[in-house]
């Protein structure tokens, strides 16, 4: 039976993001791309090329300003993001978008992102909930238990007890449709970014 505990050469390089920024941006355009664009042009993320992650907080990472991660980036650059987004074309409708983040006291460990969009929801409650669920995936590597069944409140005062949890937070843009019919879209993202 061949062993399961991979091995990685010392010579790899180390591609774990040392620095994370969370951002934001809305977009309106009777063209869908064109909207979302425009949502990437108010997060300052447009001139990127972005690759979609999946929802792992790199260990020992920083969560930095938007100004200080921009600083270290070049137009053009190939950079990992997660990142939720919404769009619609109906009039008023409201759509959000979020991303979660829970961060472990040791950190040494990973955390988590979590991403988020519905329709009817404020900033506020997407936010709450993608943070409560990046929470409650960092919960269940760390054995802190939880009812999925209470509300979030009454979990997040329990993570606060359990000291095993040292901080969550998100990012979330929320907009009404335009009411001439023109594409809203939503983004909000965690970039991250190498050395």
């Amino acid at each position: 039976m061949a062993n399961s505990t991979r091995r990685y050469s010392s010579e790899a390089p180390d591609l774990t993001a040392k620095k994370v920024f969370l951002t934001k941006g809305v977009g309106r355009h009777t063209e869908k791309l064109a909207a979302f664009e425009l949502a990437l042009r108010m997060a300052d993320i447009a001139q990127f090329n972005l690759v979609t992650v999946s929802s792992i907080f790199p260990p020992y990472c920083k969560v930095v300003s938007r100004k200080e991660g921009l600083k270290s980036l070049s137009a053009g650059q190939i950079l990992h993001v997660v990142m939720s987004r919404a769009e619609t074309n109906e009039p008023h409708r409201h759509l959000a978008a979020s991303v979660g983040v829970a961060i472990p006291k040791d950190r040494s460990m990973y955390g988590y992102l979590s991403e988020h969009h519905a329709f009817g929801q404020t900033d506020e409650e997407a936010g709450d909930y993608a943070e409560d669920l990046a929470a409650q995936m960092l919960a269940t590597i760390i054995n802190v238990p939880f009812d999925p069944d209470t509300s979030y409140d009454e979990r997040r005062d329990i993570w606060r007890l359990s000291d095993q949890i040292v901080r969550t937070r998100n990012v979330s843009q929320s907009a009404r449709g335009a009411k001439d019919g023109r594409w809203t879209s939503v983004v909000a993202a965690c970039v991250l970014i190498d050395g």
